[in-house]
């Protein structure tokens, strides 16, 4: 299998993407290339990546976004894979408008499933496709900043970048370790 592979700079670090045919399946940024190869394998077995500039457009439209068009990305194809309540959970994301953040709890009740919110959590942190189907959005019923494959410093900046307002201090939690404040 040929993959078609980009990386673009961004505020917050670089951004890789990798497109199957014709449809997005893989964004994260860097210091998550393991997470990457480890996703791609399980999904695909044996693949290429084909380093591409801008393939079908989906580079600059991820730029437009970190320049300020949130909606730059809504119209991507994207292709998850995973398990049908996964793609249920993946492509659900991208009813969460910019701007917006919902609980895991509510996107369970969403989904129809109200008791599912852990697995809600679950399958958020598996996300393939960051920023195009919005995991950041998600947020723990509190208000907490929880879970975040690209890190809770970026979760924090995407979320602020489309203009949420978060609480002072922002709780950043971090597995297995006490809640730290942020000013």
């Amino acid at each position: 299998m040929k993959l078609l592979f980009d990386t673009i700079q961004t505020p917050i670090g670089q951004v890789f993407l990798v497109v199957e045919n014709q449809n997005l399946c893989f964004v994260d940024f860097e210091g998550n290339e393991q997470r990457m190869k480890q996703l791609l394998e399980k999904r695909f077995g044996t693949y290429q990546l084909e380093k591409t500039q801008n393939p079908f457009g989906y580079s600059s439209k991820l730029e437009a976004y970190f320049a300020g068009d949130l909606s730059a990305v809504n119209d991507i194809p994207v292709s998850t894979g995973g398990t049908e309540f996964q793609q249920k959970v993946w492509l659900e994301l991208r009813e969460i408008r910019a701007g917006e953040t919902r609980s895991y709890g509510a996107m369970a009740a969403k989904l129809g499933q109200p008791t599912a919110s852990r697995a809600v959590g679950m399958t958020n942190g598996l996300n393939p496709i960051s920023i195009v189907l919005p995991c950041h959005r998600v947020i723990g019923a509190s208000g907490t900043l929880t879970g975040y494959a690209g890190g809770l410093e970026r979760k924090k900046w995407l979320l602020e970048h489309e203009g949420v307002k978060l609480q002072k201090p922002v709780p950043l939690e971090k597995p297995n370790q006490a809640v730290l404040f942020r000013t």
